[in-house]
């Protein structure tokens, strides 16, 4: 079973149709203690990186993901701000404290004085590291949807599993150990995005 974290900031339903369609046992969890039951876990996160971060210490999940993932070894997959409250701290509307799994901090696009838009919507392009198994059967670059004005700015190169371009290179997805986080929406991003669920389904960390 798949169990879709659900601590009332992610687009949960967008996340369990797509899992749907592969043909996967998906269940949207709202209590910390039921990730016991889940093969692999999926948090997806959309806001603002404080308040989610807050909401997962309040509510027990941080705890939770912490004992099932670090310790219990589960694979897990993060989406857009559930990639980013992975990091050390972000500094979206001030500087707040992460979860730490990660070390780096999370920052704005375009910080650096590039011109581009922000928030980075739309489709893009994603360069990955070739040995990456969540971007296997896919060619290179391929398109994904992007929903973003931060991102993840590692402090090991090594983590960074792949790359996009929005006025400056950042980090597009994540991998250590049995975690795996994306920046961009594979729930929105059709063929593309199905095939890199299926292969976190299939993932054997």
């Amino acid at each position: 079973m798949i169990a879709v974290v659900d601590c009332g900031m992610g687009n949960l339903h967008s996340v369990r149709l797509a899992f749907d369609r592969l043909g996967a046992e998906v269940a949207v969890v709202q209590q910390p203690e039921e990730l016991r039951q889940a093969e692999r876990i999926v948090f997806p996160g959309v806001g603002a990186f404080g308040e989610c971060t807050a909401r997962l210490l309040e509510s027990g999940f941080a705890a939770a993901l912490e004992e099932e993932v670090l310790r219990g070894g589960k694979p897990l997959l993060g989406i857009c701000l559930g990639m980013q409250v992975l990091a050390q701290r972000g500094e979206e509307y001030g500087v707040s404290a992460g979860l730490g799994w990660i070390r780096g901090v999370v920052r704005r696009l375009g910080g650096d004085g590039h011109q581009v838009k922000v928030p980075h919507v739309g489709w893009n392009d994603v360069q990955w590291q070739p040995d990456s198994p969540l971007f296997a059967r896919l060619c290179q670059p391929a398109a994904f949807y992007f929903v973003h004005g931060y991102h993840l700015m590692p402090d090991d190169p090594n983590v960074s599993a792949a790359t996009c371009e929005h006025g400056e290179v950042f980090t597009a997805a994540i991998q250590w150990n049995n975690v795996f986080a994306v920046q961009f929406h594979p729930e929105k991003s059709q063929r593309n995005g199905l095939r890199l669920l299926g292969n976190f389904m299939a993932w054997k960390p």
